[in-house]
């Protein structure tokens, strides 16, 4: 691990990747509990997998943007420690997967050599933060989002207020009204707005706050209609103070930010929220937008190789459907359909290399797991075209019915009930083959999940479904949950789609057929599929797909999953979305003692905020570890100082100046200085030191009894 001292320049880097060469010797000695392990390396990007002895390494791609040599370097390493796939998924991330636990540090090194990360892609910790794919070049856009979701990103990496929360949080930057990064449904989505303020053109963003999917999906509040961009990241740092305080940390399945708004009302966590403020480390953060560098176009004139199109009419639709003049006259921005978000380390470095001299060097991950190839001037589409026609990419239809979106399912999955990557190629395969002019209806959006977590945005599709199972004559099958009527609707807007019934999963093509036949059927002139969903209500689609549900006369087909050729059984594994909770005591006073340390790395660096922040999340984790020495569980940090005052302060068995509840909660009464600072590290220090005294002299007295 020597060589990562000396080929990194970037210090804090360097020491997160030895860092976890570290613990991963630890771990494998017997020296680190594994649920205290798989939290850490969660917070790394890598992530157990269904196949036990391997994992899946997320890399994260702010807003989804790469440059093609970080495209390379990614297709690079996924050849030399993983399966020579890219998967890109719905969150603009890209994963590779099968790769082996001892070698993730030096994989990690190697991506960082060109400047890409996987530190909180994973676990509960702010998520990569997405945006629109077509930012900085929308001809609809008010301003670029880029510069700020770019801010955001580097804000709250490694940020100490966001690295051990109950749960994960995602944030959206959408680059107009029509809310293509779906803000509804996350826990902060913004979108950009501009106001004219005594003459001069003010920006802003309108700011949604506790949406999210998942089993209970929940629409997004909006928290301001107009919020000016300096105020924005404060804002966010306050809302993530109290999620990290107040938010669930014992039932992961409502430890998410939606569940914590429901359970104390809006208008108390807006209050919550205010009252953080003192405390945040920049109580304005201005983004100079007017610096961030432009995307240079790739030149005119460039001589191209001799090229041919196979297929003119394919071209033509590919021109319709996955193209559109950039709010930069004479560019074009290109999509490529990338089916199922597979995309191997071959063929992208291929593409990789002839496309260098006609696209920008700025290629994006979709939302919907396709790529967008920006800046081409339109005398290179046709041999853009031809590339793509030759790798085997060139489907038209972006964005439409027929472009699917799938995550991994039970391919690496854990949680994965049944199928979803098999099921998506046999729908597409129906459009295909029966429906051949929907690739120009983008009105209707399809998405598949492997189970009801929702990564593939099932939750929010027209026509969507989720893995899960039935039992048919004593034995069980594959089945999917058919949900319709989810959607965006614009400008933070959306709808969460209706759970309709569960069918056979071999039953799946026919449920999209017997819907497509009767929207043709039965919609009105030029009625859009919500407008026909609502006219004829849930109740309808129930009857209609009724026969398809029936397990009466199920055959031998209908127990063997899509893509698969043994009996299908469920095999659910431990899910990590979420990161595991951490009970073990000495494991406790073990991260409590660390993050003093932390605490006083900060100061030396003149961090007063941050040093605040370990030093009181130093005391939280002491008091949860006698809390449970006591067989108190805990389920919120709130939720562990009023216990500690019941168990220990009120009943004299800890003694403190005062409740412990209002030496903690100093930390959102004071401004960040660093006279403050140094008092509120002596008191946590003194607290973490009496802590372990009452510890030894409990363990001395259990022994002399």
């Amino acid at each position: 691990m020597q060589s990562f001292r000396t080929e990194l320049e970037n210090p804090i880097v360097e020491k997160d990747i030895i860092e976890l060469e570290q613990k991963i010797r630890l771990f494998r000695e017997g020296k680190i509990a594994d649920e205290k392990f798989r939290s850490l390396r969660l917070a790394r990007g890598v992530y157990g997998q269904r196949q036990q002895g391997v994992q899946m390494v997320r890399i994260k791609l702010p807003y989804g943007r790469m440059t093609l040599q970080q495209w390379k370097r990614i297709s690079d390493i996924s050849d030399e420690y993983a399966t020579g796939n890219l998967h890109l998924t719905t969150r603009q991330d890209i994963q590779i997967h099968f790769v082996s636990l001892d070698r993730t540090p030096e994989l990690w090194h190697k991506l960082e050599q060109d400047d890409i990360t996987i530190r909180e892609a994973c676990g509960n910790t702010v998520r990569n933060i997405t945006g629109s794919d077509r930012a900085g070049i929308d001809p609809e856009e008010p301003f670029d989002v880029t510069p700020y979701a770019d801010a955001a990103f580097r804000y709250f990496l490694r940020n100490p207020i966001c690295q051990e929360m109950g749960r994960k949080f995602k944030i959206s930057f959408s680059s107009s009204e029509k809310d293509t990064a779906m803000g509804y449904m996350h826990d902060i989505g913004v979108i950009p707005k501009v106001r004219i303020v005594d003459g001069k053109e003010v920006r802003g963003f309108k700011v949604m706050v506790g949406g999210g999917l998942g089993a209970q999906p929940y629409l997004a509040k909006t928290a301001f209609e107009f919020l000016e961009t300096e105020q924005l990241i404060p804002y966010i740092e306050s809302v993530l103070r109290v999620f990290d305080r107040y938010g669930e940390r014992s039932s992961r399945h409502k430890a998410r930010l939606k569940f914590l708004i429901q359970k104390i009302g809006f208008e108390e966590f807006e209050r919550l929220v205010k009252e953080e403020f003192k405390a945040v480390k920049s109580k304005t953060y201005p983004v100079d937008h007017a610096a961030w560098p432009e995307t240079a176009a790739p030149a005119a004139g460039v001589e191209l190789p001799a090229f041919t199109i196979k297929n003119e009419k394919q071209f033509e639709a590919w021109k319709k459907t996955n193209t559109f003049e950039q709010k930069q006259k004479g560019f074009y921005g290109a999509y490529i359909r990338v089916p199922l978000g597979d995309i191997s380390s071959s063929t992208s470095r291929t593409l990789i290399e002839k496309l260098r001299p006609v696209v920008a060097d700025d290629v994006r991950v979709t939302a919907n797991q396709g790529l967008l190839l920006r800046f081409v001037r339109p005398e290179y589409l046709p041999y853009v075209f031809s590339l793509l026609e030759e790798a085997g990419f060139s489907a038209a239809g972006f964005d439409s019915i027929a472009d699917i979106t799938a995550c991994p399912g039970t391919d690496t999955c854990n949680l994965a009930i049944s199928s979803s990557t098999g099921i998506a190629a046999a729908l597409e395969n129906v459009i295909h083959d029966e429906f051949p002019d929907l690739i120009y209806n983008n009105d209707i959006k399809i998405k598949i999940s492997g189970c009801m977590n929702s990564c593939g945005q099932h939750g929010l599709a027209h026509i969507g479904f989720h893995g899960s199972s039935l039992k048919a004559g004593g034995k069980v099958l594959p089945a999917l949950q058919v949900l319709l009527g989810g959607g965006t609707l614009g400008d933070g807007h959306g709808r969460v789609a209706d759970k309709v019934l569960k069918v056979p999963s071999r039953r799946g093509p026919d449920v999209l057929r017997t819907l497509l036949y009767d929207y043709e059927t039965n919609a009105k002139n030029g009625e859009l599929f919500h407008d026909y969903y609502d006219r004829n209500g849930e109740k309808y689609f129930y009857e209609l797909l009724k026969p398809l549900a029936d397990l009466t006369a199920v055959k031998d087909d209908d127990f063997i999953d899509w893509g698969k050729e043994d009996t299908f059984a469920t095999a659910i594994g431990v899910g990590e979305c979420a990161g595991v909770m951490i009970d073990l005591i000495a494991t406790l006073l073990f991260e409590a003692e660390e993050k003093m340390e932390w605490a006083a790395q900060s100061f030396a660096n003149n961090a007063w905020a941050d040093g605040i922040y370990h030093a009181y999340a130093c005391m939280i984790q002491t008091a949860k570890s006698i809390l449970l020495d006591e067989n108190v569980n805990c389920n919120t940090q709130h939720g562990i100082m009023n216990d500690f005052d019941k168990h220990f302060v009120e009943t004299g068995r800890f003694k403190l100046d005062g409740s412990f509840r209002n030496m903690v909660l100093q930390i959102n009464q004071h401004e960040p200085t660093e006279s403050f600072a140094k008092q509120y590290y002596q008191q946590a220090k003194a607290f973490y030191d009496s802590a372990q005294q009452y510890r030894t002299e409990k363990q001395a007295a259990n022994v002399s009894a």
